[in-house]
């Protein structure tokens, strides 16, 4: 069957291995189970991006207090948020292995990579134009960070196969509002065919 997403995406590119960052959104022990599935992918697409010379920035979504740091996601999610410090909050070790002395690891404590963090500023610093977004939730994090940065100017690239949610209802929900409005959208084998085709 034919993924609902597919009649929305009318538009299509690649990426400039020039002026693009990958950001991944979020792979850290919370989200294991979540992330499994799609983990070769997203080391794929970060293997991609190294062989491509693309900067890669990494996010962990972290709180450092119930009492001081929850924001709406303490009332939204009943407390049930991912203090820094412990195990959950962590990479998930296949992911941190991926982290070099160059890379940005951003922290942050709502939904968007942009919001109260230093990315924007470091994308500014090295001319970003364009930003690749794979992790995990695709229909939280990684959803509401395409979106600000298409806001902020940002061309925006979307990974399909390379982020997950609960479910593939939500997921795919995201996919025809992001091919719709905000971005477009890849998978590995597009971004290894655009991006590595010397």
């Amino acid at each position: 069957m034919a993924s609902s997403w597919r009649k929305y995406e009318t538009r299509k590119r690649d990426p400039n291995p020039q002026s693009v960052a990958l950001l991944v959104i979020d792979l850290q022990n919370h989200f294991s189970s979540m992330a499994k599935p799609i983990l070769h992918n997203a080391l794929t697409t970060i293997d991609i991006c190294r062989r491509a010379s693309i900067p890669v920035f990494f996010t962990r979504h972290v709180h450092k207090s119930l009492a001081t740091d929850t924001t709406m996601l303490g009332e939204w999610w009943n407390g049930d948020l991912i203090i820094d410090g412990t195990p959950d909050s962590e990479l998930i070790p296949e992911i941190k292995r991926q982290v070099n002395g160059s890379d940005e690891v951003v922290e942050k404590n709502t939904y968007s990579a942009f919001h109260n963090t230093c990315l924007q500023e470091k994308l500014v610093e090295i001319g970003v134009e364009e930003v690749i977004v794979i992790g995990v939730m695709t229909n939280l994090c990684c959803e509401t960070t395409a979106r600000e940065a298409f806001v902020r100017g940002y061309r925006v690239f979307f990974s399909t196969d390379a982020t997950a949610t609960v479910n593939e209802e939500l997921h795919d929900a995201t996919l025809m509002n992001l091919a719709y409005g905000f971005a477009y959208l890849v998978d590995c084998d597009r971004l290894r065919r655009g991006l590595l085709r010397n």
